[in-house]
């Protein structure tokens, strides 16, 4: 198999099954771990995009195809998409290739009678592509948002009433950068040791960024597989987006606390905790399923966590264990995920308006069980990975309302930059201010607790 069929069966799977693309592109290139590493680059660079401007690649399709995308066969339309986006968005790669490549694969796929269709189609788009009329920005801003940021139009109007539709054009631009890959020392990792392996790093030809809220974390690009960095296998550091990093920070762990992490999956948050601790106090980390739970122990064996406890849970049901045990309770909970739609490219399909509904009353009925673990005193963070006010900052003030709870600043904890927003016990951080995911979090604890 080349490498354009292996992205060909990505977009097939995807679009029959439920998995997401970040998961089916990490389990094929473990497939194909033989490939070199551009050609892994290219597979993860032609998937993820196709994905990612599925809505701006169909645009342009309906214009010089006389079938229109939503008729076509699966095969043909998964094929023409992948080879528009090459076309489109891809410099480096010859328009010509890109279309006799395309043809080669519909004969092999048994699609002959296509290929003289595939062909005329593609060298279409190459020749018109300049002359192509988008959407006007001026009359139909909102329809010109949706085609040319790739983002389904009700999502469009999410994010302009949210955030104001100046704002809107930036967020949705942001969304279509490359994301770099966050990493977090371990707090045992001195500075010396992470400077030489920063260098070890960027002599392989990693793009290497520290991070300017927090001196143990940096963002790598470039980099032929996370796995293959020195440093990994011996645990001195993790894979974690600077956002997650803060929801620690923003905790104020203290030596001998007992951390509760009730949707700790992959266990980012948890470890990290764990970290802070230095062997003190405990952690115990729970999902709702092994597999989930079988992420944890197997960060928490590489990072060599040995104060971490994990456990099997569903955080809808009571544990009457973990009742009044928590010095720090962290409830990432599930959510929509539209902050992370950079690096979750397919999530902006996925997400209706009812799903919306449908996970802020999850995630009440998880926090409705789990305040009960928090002791007297106890500080609970909230957190969640989308920007949808209702999850986020309503949410909060459910919480305020429905139990014995207060914000609280972060001010304290967090860094300087940061701390002005923090002041009132929760922040929102913007992909497109901050440089991070689109990320909530809040700090709460019993009204009248020290």
């Amino acid at each position: 198999m080349n490498v354009r069929e292996i992205v060909l069966d990505i977009l097939l799977e995807l679009a029959g099954g439920n998995e997401y693309v970040n998961v089916l592109i990490a389990a094929v290139l473990e497939k194909y771990d033989y490939l070199d590493g551009r050609e892994k680059a290219f597979v993860k660079r032609v998937a993820e995009g196709t994905v990612e401007r599925r809505i701006q690649i169909d645009y342009v399709l309906d214009r010089f195809s006389r079938t229109p995308v939503r008729k076509m066969k699966p095969l043909i339309r998964e094929l023409l998409r992948m080879s528009c986006y090459q076309i489109l968005f891809m410099d480096n790669i010859p328009d010509a290739a890109a279309c006799n490549e395309a043809v080669k694969l519909a004969k092999k796929r048994h699609f002959q009678s296509l290929q003289g269709y595939v062909n005329g189609v593609l060298r279409a788009v190459a020749r018109g592509r300049e002359a192509l009329v988008y959407p006007d920005r001026e009359t139909a801003y909102r329809e010109y948002l949706s085609v040319c940021c790739s983002m389904p139009p009700w999502l469009v109007d999410h994010f302009c009433v949210s955030y104001g539709e100046a704002r809107c054009e930036e967020i949705l631009r942001t969304f279509l950068r490359r994301c770099a890959v966050g990493i977090r020392f371990q707090d045992a990792v001195g500075e010396a040791e992470r400077e030489r392996l920063i260098a070890a790093w960027r002599k392989r030809g990693v793009n290497v960024e520290r991070n300017p809220y927090l001196p143990y974390a940096v963002s790598v690009e470039r980099a032929d597989g996370i796995r293959s960095l020195e440093g990994y296998a011996e645990g001195a550091f993790a894979v974690q987006d600077i956002s997650s990093m803060l929801v620690v920070e923003a905790a104020g762990i203290r030596a001998g606390d007992t951390v509760i992490d009730v949707c700790a999956a992959p266990g980012g948050k948890a470890l990290h905790a764990a970290s802070r601790l230095a062997g003190t106090g405990q952690v115990i980390a729970c999902d709702l399923t092994s597999y989930k739970t079988g992420k944890i122990e197997e960060n928490m064996c590489r990072l060599r966590a040995a104060n971490v406890s994990v456990r099997v849970r569903d955080a809808r049901v009571p544990d009457e264990e973990l009742i009044g045990r928590a010095d720090v309770l962290l409830a990432d909970v599930p959510c929509s995920g539209l902050g992370v739609i950079g690096r979750k490219q397919d999530i902006k399909y996925r997400v209706t308006p009812e799903s919306l509904r449908g996970v802020q009353l999850l995630q009440r009925e998880i926090l409705h069980n789990v305040v009960s673990y928090l002791k007297p005193a106890g500080t609970m963070i909230y957190s969640t990975c989308t920007m949808n006010p209702a999850e986020n900052e309503e949410t909060v003030d459910w919480l305020c309302g429905e139990f014995d709870l207060e914000t609280v600043s972060m001010a304290g904890e967090l860094p300087e930059s940061l701390r002005g927003a923090a002041e009132k016990g929760y922040v929102q951080l913007m992909p497109d201010i901050h440089g991070t995911d689109g990320f909530f979090i809040a700090k709460l604890r019993r009204r009248g607790s020290v």
